[in-house]
């Protein structure tokens, strides 16, 4: 799409959630994360009185809830203010944090705030598996000690546990953990290869027997646990017949706004050249969301190739994914490769099967602020 010319506007239903990116400061350095390759330093991060207009302004347009994320969230100063500035204006609020640096004090003022949920990370089922994806001596520790302080306010726990060759095999045991540490929700959530996962796929990539054997896991513990722990699974799209919805379709249900105030469909979003992102600094939310180039460029069907447009899925999985289209592909526009009619699609899965058969794995591009990092090889 070119900046120049903006795609027409089409009609869309109003979003259901905001992701407020509040910060990319985190003490971790997971290689999946899914903050750009280009982080937003402190400098440029919106102000309290910014997020509490655009927090408002996503009620207003309709958001139920906010996912209060980073980087890590808790490293805002303001983060109860914010926190409480939620609950004021009856928006649910979901904290999405890696744990280290949360005191006992902190929980409790966001308790006493209003926080309705809380999500924490696991990079692993030990310590030794969590501290060194993580990039972090002391964080799997520090996490069952804040998992023990949420459950005593009482607060909704959801475990993250993101899942890649490193811990696959940890799969059973991180369910069992996640019941042992009080949570209510598990997600099982396979590593999606897009920023800095992409950068390290030949390092987190596994092996589709074990891929398969980690959803029989799933499944069955599903049925054991019914009552008391929800599971929810994302598969590797390098693994699927059909791609997923890429947050439930473009412009359709969410919208992420980034520390520095840009306002994005997706994650990932920022690698497809020539879209033009608004800012919460220059426009409302209600407006980016209806009429802003970005939103309205892969939004609906129209946009779709013919290949896409002519399947009985294209308003199920809404095209799939523009990132990986343009990664795999090299055309935003273009079949998601996850889907097996794609040309592309063949390609794909050869590349994960090569990656995840070598003896042994690249060192981890860990992610911090300022790395250059290469994307891996096709």
């Amino acid at each position: 799409m070119n900046a120049i010319t903006p795609p027409p506007i089409v009609p869309a239903p109003a979003p259901l959630g905001i992701l407020a990116e509040l910060t990319h400061r985190c003490p971790l350095k997971c290689p999946y994360c899914s903050n750009p390759m280009e982080l937003d330093r402190r400098s440029v991060e919106l102000d309290t009185e910014t997020w509490k207009r655009v927090l408002s302004e996503a009620t207003a347009l309709g958001c139920l809830q906010t996912h209060l994320s980073g980087g890590e969230p808790t490293a805002r100063r303001d983060i109860v203010e914010l926190t409480r500035h939620c609950a004021d204006i009856g928006l649910y609020s979901n904290l999405i944090t890696s744990g280290v640096g949360v005191t006992e004090k902190l929980v409790n003022e966001l308790a006493d705030a209003g926080l309705d949920h809380v999500q924490l990370s696991l990079q692993g089922a030990d310590v030794d598996t969590n501290d060194k994806v993580a990039g972090y001596r002391g964080a799997f520790a520090r996490k069952m000690e804040v998992a023990r302080l949420v459950a005593a306010t009482g607060m909704p726990l959801t475990i993250n546990a993101v899942i890649h060759r490193a811990n696959i095999h940890q799969v059973a045991r991180l369910i069992e953990l996640s019941v042992e540490m009080g949570a209510k929700r598990l997600e099982v959530a396979h590593t999606q290869y897009y920023g800095w996962a992409y950068a390290n796929r030949a390092a987190l990539m596994p092996a589709k027997p074990e891929v398969d054997a980690a959803i029989a896991i799933v499944e069955d513990a599903r049925k054991r646990l019914e009552g008391v722990l929800v599971i929810d699974m994302v598969i590797p799209d390098y693994y699927a017949k059909y791609p997923k919805p890429c947050t439930g379709g473009w412009g359709r249900r969410s919208l992420n706004v980034t520390p520095s105030g840009k306002v994005l469909p997706c994650h990932a979003a920022e690698t497809i050249p020539n879209l033009e992102f608004w800012n919460v600094k220059d426009h409302s939310l209600g407006d980016i969301w209806y009429r802003s180039p970005a939103f309205n460029a892969y939004r609906g069907t129209d946009w779709m190739p013919d290949l896409c447009k002519s399947c009985d899925r294209r308003e199920i999985d809404w095209g799939g994914c523009r990132c990986q289209a343009l990664a795999m592909a090299a055309d935003a526009g273009a079949t998601d490769p996850a889907c097996h009619k794609s040309p592309h699609h063949d390609r794909m899965v050869a590349l994960a099967e090569a990656e995840s058969v070598t003896a042994t794995p690249p060192p981890y591009r860990y992610r911090e602020m300022g790395a250059t990092v290469r994307e891996p090889a096709e």
